[in-house]
């Protein structure tokens, strides 16, 4: 790979038919399912739990099953879309998503609401991994990371629009009307990537071979130390982050009387943090390492977890719990975007089982950390600080050691000033585009 490809010159591949700013919105939204899912119908989940006749725990298990299936339909869309081509899982997972939406709205009872949230999340993952596994397809270097910082700003969107439109639908429907939403969102987005979105995948570059060949891509992946060792980083952040999203709902408005609209609002604000931390770090590439921008989002992670936990502790309440919460959540805007690059840079053949492996991690972990908030009931706080605390200071011990570059390794794999890494030895490097 020569320096201008890791600077990001433009070639010839999709992404010069395509304009730059609408492949971002259009990746970035279909990369946003997560946080449409879960976000959106936050305000409702004391709610959901009263109508359906449920503890608080229980109904907690419903961002669990979406969480779970998140992190499974990654294993299976990603590998999928290295062999098949992107558009066609892509597109097959987003109707298939549209279609649990709207069976969500007439679930009978908690159990059914369950199983149809895991196939929501099993379908909804396709379009998370594969919008970056299609960016692996087309950038590589210090425009790999810039562009994952730019989807996550677009994504950043939805943490701050789902929960307000969530808890405004509440003054005139009841939570099935907030998965009616979400079943016309699916649909949109149906229609737009299947009218704009290009395959980024040629044929000469899919990865075949079947099971033993995902068998053998995936062993790669996880003996891996520095690929497992980013990836775990930054699931382990964001497991911390869905603690929050599933605990501060009930915290926040059992413990400490806020209303479904003032939740909404500092739901927001936090959302706004993590926008505006993209944005820092999509500047400093280039300036700063990706390592060293990952490393100062694992540091306010961890230190917003420890802040949080003394406030809890101490009795301290809101002065000092939504700073915390602040800080912990815009951290995400450099953690995410700058371990997503360091952790794909060496796999551009296998990109889709890469981002499955990375997404896998999060949505994991987050699924495991959600319920673990609520085992106190909804007027206790302390568990939910310990699980945001446990889970960033693991993050942040869990970040690679810095090593020496390989030969003809660009530098900043090893943590000093370059591009995002290098293209998989063992394939050609995807097609790039200028800022």
């Amino acid at each position: 790979m020569t320096s201008g490809q890791a600077a990001g010159h433009r070639v010839a591949g999709p992404a010069g038919s395509l304009r730059r700013g609408r492949l971002v919105w259009i990746l970035g939204l279909l990369s946003a399912f997560a946080p449409l899912s879960i976000d959106m119908y936050l305000p409702a989940l004391p709610s959901l739990a009263r109508g359906l006749e449920t503890s608080a725990s229980i109904a907690q298990l419903s961002l669990t099953a979406c969480l779970a299936g998140l992190a499974v339909g990654q294993l299976l869309a990603g590998p999928l879309s290295d062999a098949l081509g992107r558009r066609r899982p892509l597109l097959a997972g987003v109707a298939t998503y549209t279609a649990a939406s709207l069976l969500c709205v007439v679930a009978p009872d908690i159990w059914a609401l369950l199983a149809l949230r895991l196939l929501q999340g099993l379908a909804g993952a396709a379009a998370i991994v594969i919008a970056r596994a299609m960016v692996r397809d087309l950038y590589e270097g210090n425009e790999l990371a810039r562009f994952y910082a730019l989807l996550l700003i677009v994504n950043g969107a939805a943490p701050i629009a789902a929960p307000i439109i969530g808890g405004q639908l509440l003054r005139f429907t009841s939570w099935r009307g907030v998965f009616a939403v979400l079943a016309v969102v699916g649909a949109v987005l149906l229609i737009v990537a299947a009218g704009w979105l290009p395959e980024t995948l040629p044929a000469a570059r899919r990865h075949r071979g079947g099971a033993r060949a995902l068998l053998r891509d995936g062993g790669r992946l996880v003996t891996d130390r520095e690929f497992t060792g980013y990836a775990l980083a930054s699931g382990l952040a964001f497991g911390a982050m869905f603690a929050y999203i599933s605990g501060s709902p009930f915290v926040l408005q059992a413990k400490f009387g806020v209303s479904p609209q003032l939740f909404s609002l500092i739901f927001a604000i936090n959302g706004l943090g993590i926008i505006g931390a993209g944005l820092a770090s999509r500047q400093m590439i280039g300036r700063r390492s990706a390592r060293d921008l990952l490393t100062i989002g694992l540091t306010c992670s961890a230190g917003g977890g420890l802040l949080l936990l003394a406030a809890a502790l101490l009795r301290i309440g809101l002065p000092l719990i939504l700073p915390a919460l602040f800080a912990m959540v815009s951290s995400v805007g450099f953690i995410l975007p700058n371990a997503t690059a360091l952790a794909l840079a060496r796999y551009a053949r296998q990109a889709g089982i890469a981002a499955a492996v990375v997404g896998v991690a999060q949505f994991a972990i987050g699924a495991a950390a959600a319920p673990l908030v609520g085992i106190a009931g909804s007027h206790n706080d302390v568990p939910m600080a310990v699980v945001i605390s446990v889970l960033g200071v693991s993050a942040r011990l869990s970040r690679p050691r810095v090593r020496a570059p390989r030969p003809g390794e660009p530098a900043d794999a090893a943590g000093k000033p370059g591009t995002a890494g290098p293209a998989d030895s063992g394939g050609p490097p995807g097609a790039t585009a200028s800022a």
